[in-house]
């Protein structure tokens, strides 16, 4: 049981992914940070000195209220993030992965069943109809009698 565990946490899989959490974690606080450093300032700027993360909707209740702010930063930095990971990750992995697939030649598709029998009666076709190199020299010897 536990060597079964082993094997599966040692899964290059498994350690890439883990990788890829911490990474995320520590990018995310990277990403928090410079919203609330550059860009909140900015929409402050924009907005006429208001503060974006105390735009609330005050609901009926006591402590009940819509934060508009705080939705506002989340979409700046899901976007910020995606932007950056694509530009920063995705892209230069797929132009990578291009240059690498550049020298291989494709994968051949696998032949199914129509078009081997299709070749069968190409290749029957071309038999009957074009004479052998046998053929084509006793051809040529009758012709010279």
């Amino acid at each position: 049981m536990l060597n079964g565990f082993k094997n599966f946490v040692m899964r290059g899989n498994v350690v890439d992914l883990a990788v890829g959490v911490v990474i995320g974690a520590a990018f995310t606080t990277l990403v928090n940070q410079f919203t609330a450093s550059f860009l909140q300032p900015l929409i402050k700027m924009i907005g006429a000195g208001g503060d974006v993360s105390g735009l609330k909707f005050e609901l009926p209740g006591v402590n009940n209220a819509i934060d508009l702010g705080a939705f506002i930063n989340a979409v700046i930095t899901f976007v910020l993030t995606a932007a950056v990971l694509y530009f920063l990750v995705v892209l230069p992995m797929n132009k990578l992965a291009e240059r690498r697939d550049q020298g291989k030649e494709p994968e051949p598709k696998p032949i199914t069943e129509d078009i081997r029998l299709l070749t069968e009666i190409r290749d029957a076709l071309v038999a009957g109809r074009v004479p052998t190199q046998a053929a084509r020299t006793e051809a040529e010897q009758s012709a010279d009698r």
